[in-house]
């Protein structure tokens, strides 16, 4: 019998092609429960779990353990990108995807059907610990893979644009966290600073958001699992170019790389965490110890109607990467976010914002739709920026490592800092903690090649033969 092209190893048929609507929902799903996961968790660790979770005679230190929890997730995040990010590069993306959503997933929903602490006692406060590290392994390798996945099937001229869709997760997974805690706490009545253990809210309404985290998952799952793998790792693995040690081939061959690209994400990340977690312990604070004395609800219609100047702008920020280079579009940005560290005396000042029920709702707006704007100007061409400074053969670990460095770096101490700055200097010296940040993005910019118009495939191949040694390859 004769062998068709398709059968035939020398003559290869046609590599499957993934339809663009499903690389949209896979790279945008994961994206979408990470920051879902991420509010939500906030949320409760601030308003639920120190009152179910933790047992302690002062509120403080109940709060406190609880925020430790929080912090977790960071901790795990870059174990999870050298994780997944060994099968990305050794597997592939496809089943690796797989993986970082269902442990993310699973973890999330488990959170919410955890026992509480008069249920079991001290094994209650562990076992959320230890659900939350699970879905910082699972963090840890799920945006490097939907950005390769969106990066990896793009368009000739088009990458940057067609790679921002994982990006877009931020802020529906605000949209929908922020949302959904507002209609439980609104039809269900339930107000923090009065409500008892018994209300319905802390007896069984928190789990809701968790439990509803199943929904995005399974969806998920299901589109991913139709996905054909990636033309560039495919290619990859053709040519036998596949490590056996990704984490350590990229930081020999790779390692300047893997410090701009954490340094790139400085500045993005330093700047979302201060608009999201610092801005609203800032806004809702009391007024005697020197905050603004917002109410929690205003506040967040605030953040619900300024967190679309963020989507908008995510989009933007691919076209205009496309156009302009990666380069020179993210040092544009970069100075505006210098120019907008430094107003942040003007518009914070509570002397000019006012305070309580007199605070100057509109002044937050415009501050607030400011930040948002040039989070999503920054924040969009990332997707595709940082995993073009990597081969195909470590580009889902370099990428991975670079992205979760940088979440320690400028998320996981943010806030912390910006809250001790506010209450020692003022809200100035918090946007002048801003701009330092940016100003290590903007030097990693500088020192870095423009990558807009580089093959995917032929990143690290012009290296003189012998420079990588066959020990790392895989067998072909």
């Amino acid at each position: 019998m004769t062998k068709t092209h398709a059968e035939d190893p020398a003559h290869p048929g046609p590599a499957p092609v993934n339809h663009k609507g499903r690389i949209i929902v896979s790279s945008l799903v994961g994206t979408t429960i990470e920051f879902y996961d991420f509010y939500i968790y906030a949320t409760a660790a601030i308003s639920v779990f120190p009152l179910l979770f933790f047992h302690s005679s002062d509120g403080n230190g109940a709060l406190l353990a609880s925020l430790a929890t929080f912090g977790v997730a960071f901790v795990a995040r870059p174990l999870g990108s050298v994780l997944f990010g060994y099968f990305g590069d050794r597997a592939g993306r496809k089943a690796t995807l797989l993986a970082s959503l269902l442990t993310m997933g699973v973890a999330t929903v488990l959170i919410g059907l955890l026992p509480t602490y008069t249920s079991i006692g001290i094994v209650a406060p562990m076992l959320l610990a230890l659900m939350r590290f699970c879905q910082g392994l699972g963090l840890g390798g799920e945006w490097s893979g939907a950005s390769l996945l969106a990066g990896e099937n793009s368009r000739a001229g088009k990458r940057g644009f067609d790679s921002m869709w994982p990006q877009l997760g931020a802020p529906f997974g605000f949209l929908l966290a922020n949302g959904f805690f507002f209609m439980l706490t609104m039809t269900m009545n339930y107000d923090s600073t009065q409500a008892t253990t018994n209300h319905a809210f802390l007896s069984w309404g928190w789990r809701l958001p968790f439990l509803f985290s199943a929904v995005i998952v399974a969806l998920g799952l299901y589109v991913r699992f139709k996905l054909h793998e990636t033309p560039s790792f495919q290619r990859t693995k053709d040519r036998g170019e596949v490590v056996k040690a990704p984490v350590l081939e990229v930081f020999r061959s790779s390692w300047r790389d893997l410090i701009r690209g954490t340094f790139i994400m400085l500045a993005t990340y330093t700047l979302f965490y201060l608009m999201t977690t610092w801005i609203l312990s800032y806004a809702i604070g009391k007024v005697a110890l020197g905050y603004l004395g917002i109410s929690y609800h205003s506040f967040l219609v605030v953040q619900l109607i300024t967190i679309c100047a963020f989507a908008l702008t995510i989009p933007i920020s691919g076209l205009l990467g496309d156009k302009l280079g990666r380069k020179r579009f993210l040092l544009v940005v970069t100075v505006a976010i210098i120019a907008f560290g430094l107003s942040f005396g003007f518009f914070l000042d509570p002397a000019r914002m006012g305070t309580g029920s007199s605070a100057n709702l509109v002044l937050m707006t415009v501050f607030m739709l400011i930040g948002m704007a040039l989070m999503g100007l920054t924040f969009g061409i990332q997707s595709a920026l940082l995993p073009e400074l990597f081969p195909t053969n470590v580009r889902y670990t370099g990428s991975a490592i670079s992205y979760n460095v940088s979440s320690i770096l400028g998320a996981a101490v943010a806030p912390f800092i910006a809250a001790w700055l506010a209450a020692r200097f003022g809200p100035g010296s918090v946007g002048l903690y801003l701009v330092a940040m940016a100003v290590l993005t903007l030097i990693a910019l500088i020192t870095t090649h423009e990558t807009r118009d580089l093959d995917l495939d032929a990143i690290g191949r012009d290296k003189p033969a012998g420079e990588v040694p066959e020990s790392v390859l895989v067998d072909a």
